[in-house]
């Protein structure tokens, strides 16, 4: 497989998208980038798109991706996050069948495989635990089936990532954003959490597109369709030191308060990935230095309330 030089990105203008946008140009300057937005639950809307524009490289990010709004709206996340990706991967099977398409699944869809606390591997059985782990793990399922059929389809599984950019609805931004109103005089000296004591996997966005770039560019011998690739660091850090340094970061020491709302009705205490694939298929590791991480979500989040 040549390098793709038309590539169709679904959710270009959310965050994740607009890094992914940075990282083609730079990586694929000759490559054209699709990225005007379509209804996912407009089924003619996704299958004009693809037929008008017929991708040679296709990256499905488009989802309701924050549990809280899956949650809220349960029909509206299985009509986006299932049906959107069954309509875009059939039209890109039956419009320009030789198309890459990197389904962007979630490390949520492991869910109850985590229970052990230890790393885990792409052989771990999805057993979701929320509705968007759900909508998630059934389109991931779709996905792999249609592979049989010729669908040219790689699976990635990211773990917890963050960045610049990222809304209040996860959770180092929401810290971020509160430190910063907080120093910004905008709301009192107490911010309100939800667990602390868990352990996540987090990654920079920027190495997560990085991956998702290197797997358009992988000769297909190297990636056979069918592939699925956990994107992780491997290392776990607890939820609460994460605040810790945040706090250290933007010289605040507020009250810390624990909000109900911000509680997961089943949690999980340790989510950590294996992404020894990634790093044997495609030479991939983050290399963003976490420090470096937490103080760029923190100077987005200081310019936006106008501190910078």
């Amino acid at each position: 497989m040549s390098a793709p030089r038309r590539i169709l990105i679904t959710g270009a203008a959310g965050f994740v998208g607009r890094h992914l946008v940075a990282e083609l140009s730079r990586t694929c300057p000759d490559a054209v980038l699709a990225t005007e937005p379509f209804d996912m639950t407009d089924g003619e809307a996704v299958r004009a798109a693809v037929r008008a524009f017929r991708p040679d490289g296709c990256v499905h990010l488009a989802a309701v991706a924050a549990l809280p709004a899956a949650r809220l709206d349960p029909e509206r996340a299985w009509r986006v996050n299932l049906g959107g990706t069954l309509t875009l991967a059939r039209s890109v099977l039956s419009e320009t069948p030789a198309c890459r398409f990197l389904y962007v699944s979630s490390a949520e869809a492991y869910g109850l495989s985590f229970r052990p606390g230890l790393p885990l591997d792409e052989t771990a059985p999805l057993a979701p635990m929320n509705t968007y782990a759900a909508t998630k793990a059934a389109a991931d399922l779709a996905v792999g089936a249609m592979v049989s059929e010729g669908l040219q389809a790689i699976r990635l599984r990211p773990f917890n990532h963050t960045g610049p950019g990222q809304s209040e609805d996860f959770v180092v931004a929401a810290f971020a954003r509160q430190l910063a109103r907080i120093a910004a005089g905008l709301q009192p000296a107490r911010l309100r959490v939800g667990a602390l004591d868990t352990e996540r996997d987090f990654l920079d966005v920027r190495d997560v597109c990085a991956a998702y770039a290197a797997c358009l560019l992988a000769p297909s011998e190297a990636l056979p369709a069918g592939t699925i690739l956990n994107l992780a660091s491997g290392h776990k850090r607890r939820v609460g030191d994460v605040l810790q340094r945040m706090c250290e970061l933007s010289g605040q020491t507020p009250e810390i308060e624990t909000d109900a709302d911000r509680l997961r009705p089943s949690e999980i205490p340790t989510a950590v990935g294996d992404a020894g694939r990634a790093q044997q298929l495609l030479g991939w590791r983050p290399l963003v230095a976490w420090e470096d991480t937490l103080r760029d979500v923190l100077a987005d989040w200081l310019m936006r309330v106008g501190l910078r």
